[in-house]
């Protein structure tokens, strides 16, 4: 059994109603939205995100969900999607998880208009049901999403990001959206403003560690889904290469600056940097970082009991940092 099938096994159930429950979620009365939604529903990635909507909210209230709890994954996964769908277009990028994406196929106006009913059938289905409390959550962390991935772009042109902003940018672009999906699981069944508090800030700690993982790919050797070095030809800027760029001297400095802005096509070139970040221990500094959230994220789970929804979410922290791609 893949690990992320044991991850599934203490919410199977949960999970498989879920996707029911999420395919209602999407129904519309005009046959070309059905057309494209189902086409979404059916290129599905792993479902982290409603595992650990469900995982928490078992976690917290001793196995029990409710209708909120369903209402609440169905929710941030239709917003989720939406994101991704609008994501495509800003990026131009006409794949999504080896499928073609929406703008792709359906090209990017329909694409936007896909991705806004994606967004507002979210909202109705807290707004309906009342769930203010979890729509907040979800809200909040659509409006980081956007601020991320703004200052992501105000500050890539300067090449000279602190490993602080780096992590400002990580946390509200990616470890918002997981902190959100704990957030959410644990307050669909308690009202405890101290544990949801908590449990969003072991959600935020594995982001933050799931970011850094994947800013490690851009310079592994294996092939994983993006081709390596892509990261460096986009001018993103990753821990790895903010750390050797804080610490290298003045002339080198300059050579690596010039050859991401400037030569970022030149695959020699690139190699040239992925070489250099690795032999100023810019890959080991960032390991370490990854290790330090993650091993934060676990500390939280220390005050819960035992249970097999702990057990799949240590499982799910430990997958985050150890995955192949």
């Amino acid at each position: 059994m893949n690990v992320t099938s044991q991850i599934k096994q203490p919410i199977f159930d949960e999970m498989e109603l879920f996707e029911k429950k999420f395919r209602d979620a999407m129904t519309s009365q005009v046959a070309l939205l059905n057309r494209i939604t189902y086409y979404i529903v059916n290129r599905k990635g792993k479902q982290m995100r409603p595992m650990f909507v469900f995982l928490c909210a078992k976690m917290v209230a001793d196995g029990q969900v409710n209708e909120r709890t369903y209402r609440g994954a169905s929710v941030i996964e239709l917003i989720h999607t939406a994101t991704l769908v609008h994501d495509d277009v800003v990026d131009d990028s006409n794949r999504r998880r080896g499928f073609f994406s929406i703008n792709a196929l359906w090209k990017n106006k329909i694409a936007v208009l896909v991705g806004d009913y994606l967004l507002s059938k979210g909202l109705l289905l807290s707004i309906d049901n009342e769930d203010f409390d979890l729509l907040k959550i979800i809200s909040v962390a659509v409006r980081e999403m956007s601020e991320g991935e703004l200052l992501q772009i105000e500050k890539a042109r300067r090449l000279d990001i602190t490993e602080d902003i780096y992590y400002e940018i990580i946390r509200k672009k990616t470890a918002t959206l997981i902190a959100a999906c704990c957030a959410l699981g644990a307050k669909s069944v308690i009202d405890d403003e101290v544990q949801v508090e908590n449990i969003r800030k072991f959600g935020e700690l594995i982001g933050m560690a799931f970011q850094i993982k994947d800013d490690l790919f851009d310079y592994s050797e294996e092939a994983i889904g993006k081709p390596t070095g892509i990261d460096i030809k986009e001018q993103k800027m990753t821990l790895p290469l903010i750390h050797v760029l804080n610490t290298c001297t003045v002339k080198e400095k300059s050579w690596l600056i010039n050859s991401i802005k400037n030569h970022n096509k030149d695959k020699k070139r690139v190699k040239e940097v992925i070489a250099f970040v690795k032999n100023n221990r810019g890959l080991l500094y960032a390991e370490e970082k990854m290790v330090s959230f993650q091993q934060e994220a676990l500390h939280i789970l220390d005050n819960y009991p035992k249970s097999e929804f702990k057990d799949a979410l240590i499982l799910m922290v430990n997958y985050v940092i150890e995955r192949k791609k």
